[in-house]
């Protein structure tokens, strides 16, 4: 065997443990696991080979079965997720309008100053925000979808529903439960979830109080035999390595994927995160009702402001403030707009594509497996 041949048997055995036994369950090609809203996103991180999720808990209910049937056409049999959000502690069923009147008086006050203040624009258009609230209602019209659908995992972000869980095993899917602590993911493995995905404090959007590097090996302890990904602030390929030397099988990424031209973001929120670091993200309860990481604005800062109420709790805070957030992006509002992020925005430097992004994360991924690989076997022992 030449020297060449040597050195392509070695690079081939450096790059065989990039591939985890969840990759073969699943069937991708690599440990990438991509949450985004946007259907292109979802389709550009299947194609290039990992396990894209699609995030339908901001989608209006009767467009859910559309957009399933759409996502499948253009995948071809490959497969991916979908993520709901369910949470507990909302109304059996509510419409917007009669939520509206609950509202205390102070916060719409409060809310509607700040909407003279910064001069916002309604929303001319029909959205999640403007036009639903959360509801068991509404959950189950979107559990019926997704278990209908050809979706090969299903995820939950928030709210753990044991019928769910077991019906959609029933149905051979494989299921996902986004976990912020050690407690919670007990719970998840009493009920049978399949995939435990440790989020830490990192990750944009609901997340917990436990950074990545600390939950993860805690999670994987607990977990046995179950596989577990790496969530909340991942931006690289050396990342996605240090996930896999925790003991995960894989990394589960969200932020990233604004950056890529397949999701459309609006040019004020791209330049927004471009120019941001971690430490321009924060966790708020003003999106949401419920602590969550966004890149922040001057929409967001106003509610840390003195005079400024506590934000509701879910789903009552986006009755409150949902059009709001609907307007800024609607019309690329500068100064307010934002959007959940995690620390990981460091790894946005400028407009790309998946692909693009898939290549860099494989390549990273490889290059830092070969240079731990040379530092430990050139390094002489002390």
């Amino acid at each position: 065997m030449g020297p060449r041949d040597q050195a392509g048997r070695h690079r081939a055995e450096l790059i065989r443990p990039m591939r985890t036994p969840i990759c073969e369950t699943l069937g991708i090609r690599h440990p990438i696991f991509g949450f985004s809203h946007s259907p292109d996103v979802v389709v550009a991180i299947a194609e290039a080979g990992g396990f894209p999720i699609l995030g339908l808990a901001r989608e209006l209910p009767h467009e859910i079965p559309g957009i399933i049937a759409d996502v499948e056409t253009r995948l071809q049999s490959l497969p991916y997720g979908i993520d709901l959000m369910l949470p507990s502690r909302v109304p059996e069923a509510a419409s917007i309008e009669t939520v509206q009147q609950s509202l205390p008086a102070a916060h719409v006050a409060y809310v509607q100053g700040l909407r003279e203040r910064f001069g916002v624009a309604p929303p001319t258009k029909p959205s999640f925000f403007t036009t639903q609230v959360r509801s068991e209602a509404m959950f189950e019209d979107q559990i019926r979808a997704v278990l209908d659908s050809n979706a090969l995992g299903v995820a939950t972000a928030i709210g753990l529903r044991s019928e769910l869980i077991d019906e959609a095993r029933r149905r051979g899917k494989v299921t996902f439960s986004l976990i912020g602590s050690v407690r919670h993911a007990r719970k998840a493995l009493d009920m049978g979830v399949d995939v435990l995905v440790a989020q830490g404090y990192d990750a944009g959007g609901h997340t917990g109080p436990v950074g990545t590097m600390s939950l993860v090996p805690q999670i994987v302890a607990m977990a046995g035999h179950r596989p577990v990904l790496a969530a909340g602030g991942i931006a690289t390929g050396a990342q996605v390595l240090a996930s896999l030397a925790m003991g995960a099988q894989g990394a589960w990424l969200g932020t990233l994927w604004m950056a890529a031209k397949e999701n459309h973001t609006p040019s004020a929120l791209m330049q927004r995160l471009v120019a941001s670091g971690s430490e321009d993200t924060v966790i708020t309860r003003a999106h949401s009702g419920k602590p969550c990481r966004v890149v922040r604005s001057d929409w967001i800062d106003a509610w840390g402001e003195p005079n400024a109420p506590a934000a509701l709790d879910m789903p009552l805070q986006q009755a409150l403030a949902g059009d709001v957030f609907a307007s800024i992006h609607e019309h690329n509002d500068r100064r307010l707009i934002y959007e959940a992020a995690g620390q990981s925005v460091f790894g946005i430097r400028g407009e790309t594509t998946v692909a693009q992004q898939m290549a860099t994360l494989v390549h990273e991924l490889d290059g830092a497996w070969q240079n731990l690989n040379t530092f430990a076997r050139t390094t002489t022992p002390v």
